[in-house]
């Protein structure tokens, strides 16, 4: 069986894939991508496979949005859940790292998203972690990491098996724990 990788290096750029036994509802069976980590500083990400069913439009339909009221919305974790947080992707082939721009404002993100290769989505809350807290569960196994792939990111038609399949890549145990129903009694 092939351990998780962990590291008390930067993260930045990386999927957090929670681990098959971490029960915590707000993160169980979740993809984050994380934009921001440091040890000292902590650590900040979305969820990336829980959309809400909602565009920007359904939350700010006072606003003039063009292209952004098509945005969708995705529930990007516990903290700040009444906050949309705006966040426009970019793969750069060069150095295959996923960048994010998080926080930018409506004008900032309607001229990113008519840009060829930036795809902008929309966060209600997000992931936080104080200093050294998410080191903390990476050393308890909690997270399984893994460099974000242009082949990853932001397919809503994947968020579904977006977890299945990204934990089945850490090996057969993985696999065979991933592909077992949610809910084993409906088995």
């Amino acid at each position: 069986m092939r351990e998780p990788e962990h590291t008390t290096a930067t993260l930045a750029g990386s999927f957090l894939i929670s681990h098959p036994g971490l029960l915590d509802p707000n993160f169980r069976r979740t993809v984050i991508i994380l934009p921001d980590h440091s040890v000292k500083d902590g650590s900040f990400g979305f969820i990336l496979n829980r959309p809400t069913g909602r565009v920007v439009g359904d939350l700010l339909g006072n606003k003039p949005l063009g292209h952004l009221s098509r945005i969708p919305v995705l529930n990007g974790g516990p903290v700040g859940a009444d906050q949309l947080v705006l966040a426009a992707f970019r793969w750069h082939p060069q150095t295959k790292r996923l960048e994010c721009r998080h926080h930018i404002a409506l004008e900032e993100a309607e001229s990113l998203a008519a840009k060829q290769h930036h795809t902008v989505r929309a966060f209600a809350g997000y992931a936080g972690w104080s200093a050294g807290q998410l080191d903390a569960e990476l050393a308890q196994r909690s997270w399984l990491v893994r460099q974000a792939d242009d082949e990853d990111v932001l397919e809503l038609s994947r968020a579904p098996q977006m977890w299945r399949q990204l934990t089945s890549g850490f090996g057969p145990w993985f696999r065979m724990v991933a592909e077992a129903p949610d809910d084993p009694s409906l088995n």
